[in-house]
């Protein structure tokens, strides 16, 4: 285990161009946060069976990633660098820690972007149904023999259309992001306004039919849905402010993020009965069942233009993780090269994108969401745990920098959230992310101990 660790430092200069504001990192952030959730989740069978008490699902996950959030607002405000929680464990833990939360990152930001280019993709197979356009079988799935499919082809082709998007200069590449999500509130607006007025309270009693584990099963599920907060700390070194508008974009987005979702859920099952809304497209389906067929339709059609923010959010962190392990020589040193022209990490996104193309091609992804988030929820928690030692050994913060409040108690309260949501998952789950913790472990020692930049030190 090593313990090399780096230098903080408040300011530094950097090859990305600066050109990021508040604004930009709310609009990254929302756009990676409101996708699938708010679009798919409310209607996944397992965090249903939680009932209308499912608005407590994400209550209870929306604390976790709060408290979480504070976390990363401090470190963003007193370690601005490129790498987001990466770099902070660098500081902090030392140079294995900091690979495993890099290793975990990277697999939480690549099945992300291949879970939502298959989900669209199903989404734009049944809207070209509805025309009567179809594909053979065997392009609209990832391999399964039995089932005839063995291509994704339209999730491959937003995948090559995302990868090309992100590899612009990053104020273009986000101009795209910040147009869809203006378009999403619209949609969550307009949901919102017409469903309120078919809530028939008694859709909400039992409001817990299946018991409190539901709620707590639903949370580890609904977990999902906010991710996405981390990839404004990505953005540190192309920001103007850094210090001041990381934190407020992670705050920011995470809590927009949370009152829609609530809202939503509350009107989802006081439309519908729980029972009946257990479809791909809950948002829609209470629209078509409240007798609003054409909103039904106009939400699916948004929420198939606006999943396209999520992808380019995280394939945009994707990138920019990709090439802070680079420069510090855990991966290899081609991913650090900045485009002269563009002034963004071309060769990272491209390699980003590679990967991306292949899982989200070949591979039905549905049975890694749990993987997804228990990665993430471990990484959160080193996170959180960081703040103590960081606080330990370089004191509170400066004047003027975001500070997490009641030290120790919150960081403790976030690590021990972070651990109650992990024991909600499966064997099944445990074992995969067992073989993912050995090939990070493999990857490491390797390659990235040999070629790290700490090691040439």
């Amino acid at each position: 285990m090593d313990f090399r660790k780096k230098e903080i430092k408040t300011s530094q200069a950097t090859d990305l161009k600066r050109n990021l504001q508040l604004k930009d990192l709310i609009m990254l952030g929302i756009g990676a946060i409101i996708g699938t959730g708010i679009f798919v989740i409310t209607g996944v069978p397992d965090a249903n069976q939680a009932g209308p008490a499912l608005t407590l699902s994400f209550v209870l996950a929306a604390v976790v990633v709060g408290l979480s959030g504070l976390c990363f607002a401090e470190f963003s405000a007193r370690i601005p660098v490129i790498g987001g929680p990466y770099a902070y464990m660098y500081v902090v833990f030392g140079e294995f820690a900091a690979w495993f939360t890099g290793w975990f990152l990277i697999c939480e930001f690549l099945l992300a972007v291949c879970s939502v280019a298959s989900g669209w993709s199903g989404y734009m197979q049944g809207f070209l149904g509805s025309w009567g356009i179809h594909l053979p079988k065997a392009l609209t799935g990832g391999y399964n023999a039995a089932n005839g499919t063995y291509i994704d082809l339209i999730a491959a082709l937003v995948i090559v259309f995302i990868t090309f998007w992100v590899s612009q200069e990053a104020k273009k590449a986000l101009r795209l992001n910040n147009a869809m999500v203006w378009v999403k509130f619209f949609i969550i607006i307009l949901f919102i306004a017409v469903g309120i007025f078919y809530i028939k309270p008694n859709n909400w009693t039992p409001f817990m039919p299946n018991g409190t584990s539901s709620v707590f099963r639903g949370a580890s599920l609904v977990f999902f849905a906010f991710l996405g907060f981390d990839s404004v700390a990505m953005a540190a070194e192309e920001v103007k402010n850094p210090q001041k508008d990381v934190p407020k974009g992670i705050i920011g987005s995470i809590g927009i993020a949370t009152v829609l979702y609530i809202i939503v859920t509350l009107i989802s099952t006081g439309a519908v009965p729980f029972a009946k809304l257990q479809v791909s497209d809950p948002m829609a389906f209470v629209m078509r069942y409240a007798g609003h067929g054409f909103i039904g339709s106009v939400i699916s059609v948004g929420a198939i233009l606006t999943l396209l923010t999520v992808t380019i959010s995280m394939m945009y962190s994707l990138a920019r993780l990709l090439y802070a392990i680079s420069k510090d020589g855990l991966l290899p040193k081609q991913m650090q090269k900045i485009d002269k022209k563009t002034r963004t990490p071309k060769n990272a996104t491209f390699v980003a994108g590679a990967f991306a193309l292949f899982f989200a091609a070949a591979f039905p992804l549905q049975i890694l969401a749990e993987l997804t988030n228990i990665a993430a929820l471990v990484y959160l928690m080193m996170v959180s745990g960081g703040i103590l030692k960081l606080r330990k050994d370089f004191g509170k913060p400066e004047k003027g920098q975001f500070a997490v409040p009641l030290v120790p108690i919150l960081p403790i309260l976030s690590v021990l959230a972070c651990i109650f949501l992990i024991a909600q998952f499966t064997l099944t789950t445990y074992i995969v992310f067992g073989v993912t913790l050995i090939l990070g472990l493999a990857i490491y020692f390797f390659y990235g101990y040999r070629n790290s930049e700490m090691n040439k030190q």
